[in-house]
């Protein structure tokens, strides 16, 4: 994603234009071939997860509370 991020011609003001994904099938299909990765499921589904675990992280360090908390276990 960062190297589609690089490349500028699939960038948007609000994250990626569409049909982004399916440039990312093709790279990863030369990078790795004989993966069979596909963008549904596979890429949507984990995109899913990780908008969804760092909107979580975001909101906790823009919160008020945790904004001069420590974490001790966060090593």
């Amino acid at each position: 994603m960062v190297d589609l991020h690089n490349v500028g011609t699939f960038n948007a003001d609000t994250g990626f234009k569409t049909d982004y994904l399916n440039e990312l099938e093709k790279m990863l299909e030369k990078v790795l071939p004989n993966v069979m990765l596909k963008v549904k499921p596979n890429i949507e589904s984990r995109i899913k997860i990780l908008k969804r675990d760092w909107s979580i992280v975001y909101d906790m360090l823009n919160d008020g509370q945790f904004k001069h908390r420590s974490f001790p276990y966060y090593d």
